[in-house]
């Protein structure tokens, strides 16, 4: 898969640039503050519909402007696809594949596939637990796209549900309010076992990869491991039915607590990802060295277990070399080798490894 040409308008700072990439790795190569991060994050987004820096889409649209456009050229299977998405915020997108726009912009998803590894992703290991779900849910939505109506049916289920909870906490509830909780739990144990068992069935694919980028790229003789963590559900794995049961349960033991408190207390929203380095929580373990190699062994772990679901993802590496040992550059550079097409931002020449040169875009100061 890759990426052959690249048109920006209004994205981010570029006013209008117009890109051509050839098959294998491009280095784009610039002063910060010249847009080398605004390129790629514009490549992922077209594969995800969202960015890894910002939560929302205002950002991403140059300054004073409430439009932005993204298209695309893509390659995939050796067949060619026309890709335009515009960007409005506020308003809806809009996404025109081969000429014909598509009803819901989420219909994109699927065509193209990146992984990208950057700075944020420090924050894999450092950060808060809502970063390791992103981590699991968009590797899942990358395996099937359906799963992103899964989790936005989660999100809307469980919104109603503490809006009827922060209800029923102002008053006694009734047997006809709880009548109608109970429906809603119902909802919300539907849509949350479907969300867990997807994400436990896809942490299982990433689990011996993990295990195996992490020696890789580290070289220590630490093992790597990722465990699904929750409070409400037991350790071994569980069927959807068994995961189901166990949810209901949870809800209706929870029940005061929850009224109490307006808000659901349990489900796949709280959940997290248990990053252990030789069996230790890696967050406030693991030295800045050994969370950068764990981040980029996450990140190799979606992209193998990708290329083995598809075809090869769009790579792309976010001013990574900069921040790296030589040590952990030259077992980088062994397993990016051969990739369809790596992305690679630096700030100058000289933080990239010449292998790496063959194609390179300069970025300068006009």
């Amino acid at each position: 898969m890759q990426v052959s040409k690249l048109s920006l308008s209004n994205f981010r700072n570029h006013k209008a640039l117009n890109l051509t990439f050839l098959p294998g790795t491009t280095t784009i190569v610039g002063p910060n503050g010249r847009g080398k991060t605004n390129i790629v994050e514009a490549v992922h987004y077209l594969a995800t519909l969202s960015s890894h820096r910002v939560s929302q889409d205002g950002p991403l649209i140059r300054s004073g402007l409430t439009t932005a456009n993204v298209a695309a050229t893509v390659i995939k299977h050796d067949r060619q696809a026309q890709v335009d998405l515009t960007i409005n915020y506020p308003g809806v997108n809009k996404v025109i594949l081969n000429g014909a726009t598509l009803t819901k912009p989420k219909d994109i998803l699927g065509l193209i596939n990146t992984v990208i590894f950057s700075p944020e992703d420090l924050d894999l290991i450092k950060g808060e637990p809502t970063t390791r779900r992103r981590f699991i849910d968009e590797f899942s939505t990358s395996l099937s796209p359906k799963f992103v109506n899964t989790r936005s049916e989660y999100e809307r289920t469980l919104k109603q549900r503490n809006t009827l909870l922060k209800s029923l906490g102002r008053r006694n509830p009734t047997e006809s309010a709880r009548a109608t909780l109970e429906a809603w739990n119902e909802q919300l144990v539907t849509h949350g076992s479907d969300l867990v068992s997807t994400r436990l069935q896809n942490l299982q694919k990433l689990k011996s990869h993990i295990l195996n980028f992490g020696n890789i790229i580290s070289g220590d003789s630490e093992p790597l491991f990722v465990n699904y963590a929750s409070s409400w559900l037991p350790n071994e794995p569980i069927s959807i039915t068994d995961i189901a049961n166990e949810f209901r349960t949870q809800l209706e033991k929870r029940f005061k607590d929850e009224v109490e408190r307006g808000v659901t207390l349990v489900g796949p929203h709280r959940d997290d990802l248990e990053i252990l380095l030789s069996n230790m929580p890696a967050k406030g373990y693991a030295s800045h060295g050994q969370s950068w190699s764990i981040a980029i062994a996450l990140r190799l772990s979606i992209f193998t277990a990708l290329r083995i679901h598809d075809d090869d993802p769009i790579l792309i590496l976010d001013d990574v070399f900069a921040e790296l040992d030589e040590k952990r550059r030259s077992r980088l550079i062994e397993v990016v080798s051969g990739v369809e097409q790596t992305l690679i931002t630096a700030a100058v020449l000289e933080d990239v490894p010449k292998v790496l040169l063959s194609n390179q875009l300069l970025l300068d100061d006009n």
